[in-house]
């Protein structure tokens, strides 16, 4: 046995030692040659290995044999419309990259993403890291330190230690309404689209940490957050999939591509406030405050974990709620004899102030039906969400799924499946979720409720983009 392990030894120092003698004595270009070589070989020999851990999975060619239809997919901004039509192509699990695959099946997202589960954060959330130096909530992959960030948070999130909440949002509410009836009292078009999304970071930011950012007051994109925003997104999405893109701006070399709190517009800009209010609230003797980010460092978020969570709450807060806004409002203007019904119900309805409370939206129930149908039609999140398969693998449905293995879930195409939501899954119709048995809108309910994610993953702003649901379609029809 020694006797085998010293001549393996040998073998070995001996290739070491001819490789360094060529490197040493070769000329520059051979060197070079030499190492396009060997990182060709490493690349055909690593994709051969990935592609045959996932050969009994379908899929597109390209994607069965690189990464490069992921990158084209995502890159393009129609990713959601890809992985909807390759489950339909494919099957209900189906092939996406070397490494990723992607479904469409309610019942297994929620065994990925059950409290049990063995199943963790991918590689995927490393692109969610909006500050490129630290996490936050939704880029925690460690377990326990995400848990231990949603325990911080919880109470801020539900509204218990915090004051005034939806009378911040019925604020907001107030001044948005009066910035469109502005335009219309000019009879000036308006671009809808864009003054949700100044609404939206409005109340995200006075509910967060006591201010609003004023987009609705000076009905302007201020410091051009909502543009640089939309520029670089697309790039956010390329390192949800490609996350060493980010170790590698990261570098030194190319740190200044990244947006930084130097920066006077744009993203850098909204680091910059988020340091500062940090930094503020963190200042010996100032007086606790009784907004949400007051309720997170009262239960123990350090003044860096505050700057990231007030990112992550501007950046993944207003652009899902204005998405969900926005597609709801373009489907009720479509359908005309729908938003008729809708404001029949609002017409009489007990509504006791000028902008309808939280409490008496929840028991209109065909608001309640267009606001589900309008998240169905329309789901605010397109990205995969992928989870890691578990080192010892996992079987579903008697298929195994390699450990390491990246899943993610195409909530465009759950929300179109015709097996939960009938054969007209295409349409717009909010009667669906009225007059059904109660097991047939429990399966429903809870089918939907994966927009928001499922178990341990949960969104922890749902109840807040809620209430700014039911108020807005309320006010912004009757």
């Amino acid at each position: 046995m020694l006797s085998n392990t010293a001549q393996l030894f040998h073998h070995v120092s001996s290739l070491i030692d001819h490789v360094s003698y060529f490197l040493n004595a070769a000329p520059l270009a051979s060197v070079a040659l030499f190492t396009l070589a060997v990182i060709f070989v490493w690349f055909v020999s690593s994709s051969t290995w990935q592609y045959y851990r996932l050969r009994h999975f379908d899929g597109p060619v390209l994607a069965e044999i690189s990464n490069f239809w992921l990158f084209k997919s995502v890159d393009s901004g129609r990713s959601y419309l890809d992985f909807w039509e390759v489950t339909q192509k494919y099957g209900t699990i189906a092939r996406v990259g070397l490494n990723d695959l992607v479904t469409d099946d309610p019942a297994f997202v929620k065994h990925m993403c059950n409290v049990k589960t063995d199943y963790r954060r991918s590689s995927w959330y490393d692109g969610m890291r909006f500050n490129p130096t630290s996490n936050n909530c939704l880029s925690t992959r460690d377990e326990t330190a995400h848990t231990a960030l949603r325990s911080k948070m919880a109470a801020g999130y539900a509204g218990r230690d915090v004051d005034n909440i939806e009378a911040k949002i019925d604020t907001n509410v107030r001044e948005f309404m009066g910035l469109l009836g502005r335009y219309a009292d000019r009879k000036a078009p308006v671009d809808l689209g864009r003054k949700v999304q100044y609404f939206t970071l409005d109340v995200i930011s006075d509910i967060a940490y006591g201010a609003p950012f004023g987009f609705v007051e000076t009905d302007t994109d201020v410091y051009e957050y909502i543009k640089t925003t939309e520029k670089n997104l697309p790039m956010v999405m390329v390192v949800t999939v490609f996350p060493w893109l980010l170790r590698l701006l990261n570098n030194p070399i190319l740190k200044g591509l990244l947006p930084s709190a130097k920066d006077k517009l744009g993203f850098g800009r909204i680091m910059s406030i988020a340091k500062d209010v940090a930094a503020e609230r963190f200042k010996p003797d100032v007086k606790a405050e009784r907004d949400m980010l007051g309720s997170f460092i009262r239960h123990g978020l350090t003044q860096t974990e505050s700057e990231s969570e007030i990112l992550l709450q501007i950046a993944a807060g207003s652009d899902t709620t204005a998405s969900a806004i926005r597609s709801t409002m373009l489907e009720l203007c479509a359908n005309p004899d729908i938003l008729r019904k809708l404001r029949q119900e609002i017409a009489s309805a007990n509504i006791a102030g000028d902008v309808i409370s939280d409490s008496e939206a929840k028991v209109l129930p065909y608001l309640q039906a267009v606001i589900k149908e309008g998240f169905r039609i329309f789901p605010p999140i397109a990205g995969l969400m992928s989870k890691e398969v578990p080192p010892q693998g996992d079987t579903w449905n008697g298929v195994f799924i390699p450990g390491g293995t990246r899943v993610g879930y195409s909530i465009w195409a759950i929300t179109r499946r015709r097996d939960v939501w009938g054969q007209d899954a295409l349409e717009f119709r909010p009667e669906r979720w009225l007059n059904v048995s109660p097991d047939k809108l429990k399966d429903m309910e809870s089918t939907l409720d994966l927009i928001f994610s499922y178990g341990r993953w949960l969104c922890l702003g749902k109840s807040i983009a809620l209430i700014e649901l039911n108020k807005v379609f309320v006010e912004g029809t009757r």
